[in-house]
């Protein structure tokens, strides 16, 4: 077990020192901060105008997911207690403000992860521009300073199981 943690905050450092370049630096905290929630939010307003029935329903089963995926993400932030690798290691730089004190898992990859899936299935179009924003979220997290890589892992892992737990729903059949 030790190898292993010791693997992932070598790994957090590494991704960290590329926030030392200031235009890396300011690149990833704006697509930390949209990918908060204001860029789901957004998307889920102007699906509907843009993409009609398919767009209403991608929005409304996004707001579904969203439900069971935050429930998860709060046990298992409250329950692991997990330190932020910025908090803990002075060799991890934080380059962005956090939004609780714990790390496990990431909820901005978790949520990305879902909606970019459950939006996809609605709407394939939007697949490829959706995972790349994705993919720059989850990386945003250890380059910041704020997650260690296995937290975006388990992030990624749970988005994905609720998306897909989700799109079995007969209500979204």
């Amino acid at each position: 077990m030790n190898r292993l943690h010791q693997w992932d905050l070598d790994l957090c450092i590494q991704f960290n020192r590329i926030s030392v370049h200031r235009p890396v630096e300011l690149l990833f905290r704006a697509v930390s901060r949209l990918g908060n929630g204001a860029f789901w939010y957004g998307l889920m307003l102007v699906l509907p105008l843009f993409s009609g029935a398919a767009g209403w329903q991608a929005s409304a089963h996004m707001l579904v997911s969203a439900a069971p995926a935050l429930l998860i993400y709060k046990v298992l932030k409250k329950s692991t207690s997990r330190q932020r690798p910025c908090k803990v290691h002075p060799r991890v730089r934080q380059k962005a403000a956090v939004l609780d004190r714990f790390s496990f898992p990431s909820g901005h990859t978790l949520h990305a992860v879902n909606f970019t899936l459950v939006c996809s299935a609605y709407l394939p179009e939007l697949a490829a521009p959706l995972a790349w924003f994705t993919a720059m979220v989850a990386l945003s997290r250890p380059v910041l300073g704020l997650h260690y890589p296995s937290d975006v892992l388990a992030g990624a892992a749970i988005g994905t199981l609720v998306a897909l737990a989700s799109l079995q729903l007969p209500l979204f059949a």
